[in-house]
């Protein structure tokens, strides 16, 4: 990221300086010395905060400003994302316990032993979420759910 006078420069749009206007490629086809004779740093872009976490702006000079968002409302909304995932992968499988309810097939032990995993993961999930003491604790849970396999994926 390029930085002058305490602000950054946006790649590929022009810019002005000391009354001097420069094409939105300058940047890129300047080298080291012609940015920094006239007063341009550059610096490594400070990585974002996660959105889904923190409410995120940045400042003038490239840092970020993060506030975290409200904890129990993000309880909430990550374990309506729960269930929904967790209804996305046992409706496939639906029609099998359907089937079973209505003709007496059985359901495949691989599936029966999936949506149970399934279910049990869900519950284990929203448990954990609605655990969290802090936003910390409560961003370790989010960021690592691992739901259980479908029996028919591809083995990776």
């Amino acid at each position: 990221m390029f930085i002058i006078d305490g602000h950054t420069l946006p790649l590929d749009l022009p810019f002005e300086h000391d009354g001097i206007s420069y094409p939105a490629n300058w940047l890129r086809l300047a080298t080291p010395a012609e940015r920094s004779a006239i007063g341009i740093t550059e610096v490594p872009d400070y990585p974002r905060p996660d959105d889904r976490f923190y409410w995120v702006t940045q400042n003038p000079d490239g840092t970020w400003n993060a506030v975290p968002k409200d904890l129990p409302q993000l309880k909430t909304d990550w374990c309506n994302f729960v269930d929904a995932t967790a209804y996305s992968l046992l409706l496939p499988s639906d029609w099998m316990v359907v089937r079973k309810s209505e003709d007496g097939t059985a359901v495949p032990a691989n599936y029966t032993t999936y949506r149970a995993a399934v279910r049990t993961y869900a519950q284990t999930a929203r448990t954990n979420l609605n655990a969290a003491a802090n936003i910390d604790a409560f961003i370790q849970v989010a960021t690592t759910l691992t739901w259980p396999q479908d029996p028919n994926a591809p083995k990776a």
